[in-house]
């Protein structure tokens, strides 16, 4: 059985005619009798009685006909659904954002992809670095932006923006008025940070064994899992800690928190957008990243 044979049976069950069939699907009568004979024979069934007053619908016929109606017009549909897939309408992209991105850069860029794409839907997930890549392995997003790179096969990273890492602290903390402090009086401090598994984790524990100081040496009093419990977590006189200037920009405006610079340390990264190692965007997986790029400036 294949498409052609059951349009073949769809023309000649509603024309009721073999010559008209043949007509509809551009081929000869015979091969019309030819394709119908193919399926009376796979299914053991037959489907039309040819009698004097043109082809008629053989019980087995009718149980057929409901089936290749709904069969045909889902076939018919393939074609404009991949037409709206090439030109970006009415798609719906999944894409996976970590912290940072999830919460500030997407939003942010979301009015001017959907001003150009009117016809795209975007569902984004969030998580942190780590388990936007596990996304994307499971193929549950096409694409996601992330704020660390990791050395693991399978996947590609196109750099999207830099971003800033800042030592943050209340506006009721001992260093709040202070210019900088030296890096081993950060040993001194209590921190509140970051889950293991977070680009900005990752980024500080690398910045600072590079400056000489073992990040196992701090003071660790809480790991939480986003940037806004941990803004909360500073802003309460829980801790010290550090975090993307993009997610402070806001709070340092406003001076509900302090940054302090910490001398002979500088912590900045990349975003990346991450995507399958060989696997082509589609349309509008591209036409977000081309978005992305443009509005992060890589």
């Amino acid at each position: 059985m294949n498409l052609k044979q059951l349009e073949v049976f769809l023309a000649v069950a509603e024309s009721g005619s073999f010559s008209r069939g043949a007509e509809a699907t551009f081929i000869t009568q015979s091969t019309v009798s030819q394709h119908i004979s193919a399926l009376e024979k796979e299914f053991g069934v037959k489907l039309l009685d040819r009698t004097g007053r043109g082809a008629l619908l053989t019980s087995g016929g009718k149980v057929l006909l409901q089936h290749v109606r709904r069969i045909i017009a889902d076939a018919r549909e393939i074609e404009l659904i991949m037409n709206r897939f090439k030109g970006v309408e009415d798609v719906t992209l999944s894409v996976g954002g970590s912290n940072i991105p999830g919460n500030y850069m997407i939003p942010a860029a979301l009015p001017l992809v959907l001003e150009r794409f009117p016809g795209l839907k975007i569902t984004l997930l969030q998580g942190d670095s780590r388990e936007i890549l596990g996304r994307i392995a499971r193929e549950e997003v096409e694409v996601g932006i992330i704020g660390s790179r990791f050395e693991d096969e399978g996947f590609t990273f196109t750099p999207l923006g830099k971003d800033e890492i800042r030592l943050i602290v209340s506006r009721q903390h001992k260093w709040r008025k202070r210019k900088s402090v030296a890096l081993e009086e950060l040993l001194e401090e209590e921190f509140i940070l970051r889950e293991p598994g977070s680009g900005t984790g990752k980024t500080v524990r690398e910045a600072l064994a590079k400056a000489g100081v073992s990040p196992d040496r701090l003071k660790v009093r809480a790991w939480l899992g986003s940037n806004e419990a941990v803004k909360h977590a500073v802003a309460g006189g829980l801790g010290i800690s550090f975090l993307s200037e993009v997610s402070v920009r806001r709070e340092l405006a406003r001076r509900e928190l302090a940054e302090v610079h910490v001398r002979g340390l500088r912590i900045s990264r990349h975003f990346y957008l991450a995507s399958r190692s060989g696997r082509e965007l589609s349309p509008a997986a591209a036409a977000f990243a081309g978005v992305m790029r443009e509005i992060c400036g890589e």
